[in-house]
């Protein structure tokens, strides 16, 4: 279909993982879209895929669901590493492409898969599902009024322990592994969502493990004009995993940032007010605010999103880029 016509997109799921179940089981949910088809490594794979979240079509390969004629999106659902294969994959099918986090290893892969996007004047967007949820939606609202004056300070962190397993892919380099791609997206995002993502100096450290990634880490990023980002994360630590935002006429925290279920503004001399977000009382995870953004802007004919642009990914990528090498930190395959 052309990307203005009709009022509903047919989706297909690219990877039959965890993350892709949550995709698919809120698809279901959508306003302006529903599943329609599933590609994998196997036919086997697929079929069960499919059948589990009611999809129509089954496809044996990635290259089946990209040349899928009745498919208009694509969600890559794989691990990072193989992000930019699959992100191609589906462009060179004529398919819009929303590609889970982070969109790719490094910001060159990011450039290619831009380049490819635009050539063919297809939609492309990172999957920061946390973007569209609606606590965070208001703190960009909160902001954008000026109800904590002048922002100053970010604060905001990811961590989980996830055990020692050597040969996983949190923490084989061979995949990607590491704190920051997996889990330090989502506080340098943030940031981004709120100062940019382009500082004007970066400082870090990281813990690199037996394994050879980095196991926890901290970014300091300064921006200019008193304004700083305070950023951790890791995979071997647990943490809260809030964030705030501090500004000169008062605050707002976040608790567990990257699910976003509630949002609480404090300014000097007035009442807290709070925000939450009744989605899993309707059954819903969160995933389907950005498979509704995706429609929207295929169906206004856009070719990306205002929410996260391709310029702030491609940003974001640069700043990952540069902490990683302050580490000295690169993958095998790169």
């Amino acid at each position: 279909m052309s990307e203005a016509a009709g009022s509903s997109i047919k989706w297909g799921i690219l990877g039959t993982g965890w993350i892709a179940e949550q995709f698919a089981a809120d698809l279901k949910h959508a306003s302006n879209g529903e599943l329609y088809a599933i590609g994998s490594r196997t036919e086997e794979s697929a079929r069960k895929f499919a059948d589990k979240f009611g999809a129509p079509k089954a496809h044996g390969s990635y290259e089946e669901l990209a040349n899928d004629p009745d498919v208009d999106a694509i969600y890559v659902a794989t691990p990072h590493p193989f992000h930019k294969e699959n992100v191609l994959t589906a462009l060179s099918g004529g398919k819009a492409v929303l590609c889970e986090k982070p969109f790719t290893v490094s910001a060159g892969e990011l450039e290619e898969l831009i380049e490819a996007a635009r050539g063919k004047e297809l939609f492309l967007m990172e999957a920061m599902w946390s973007r569209f949820l609606k606590p965070l939606v208001q703190v960009r609202e909160w902001l954008a009024e000026g109800k904590i004056g002048e922002i100053r300070i970010v604060k905001a962190e990811f961590g989980f322990d996830a055990g020692w397993n050597p040969e996983g892919r949190l923490l084989n380099p061979e995949l990607g592994g590491g704190a920051l791609l997996d889990a330090g997206i989502y506080p340098v995002s943030f940031a981004s969502m709120v100062f940019g993502p382009n500082p004007d100096q970066i400082s870090t450290t990281a813990h690199i493990g037996e394994t050879g990634v980095d196991e926890h880490f901290t970014i300091m990023l300064d921006y200019g004009n008193g304004k700083t980002a305070s950023l951790h994360g890791g995979i071997r630590l647990d943490m809260p995993n809030d964030a705030f935002i501090h500004g000169t006429k008062g605050y707002i925290h976040i608790p567990q940032f990257l699910f976003a279920k509630e949002a609480t503004l404090y300014v000097s001399g007035e009442e807290a007010v709070k925000v939450t977000d009744d989605r899993e009382d309707r059954g819903i995870k969160g995933y389907v605010y950005e498979a509704e953004e995706v429609g929207r802007a295929m169906l206004e004919g856009r070719r990306e999103s205002s929410v996260i642009s391709l310029a702030e990914s491609m940003g974001i990528m640069r700043l990952l880029d540069s902490v990683r090498a302050q580490w000295g930190l690169k993958y095998p395959f790169e």
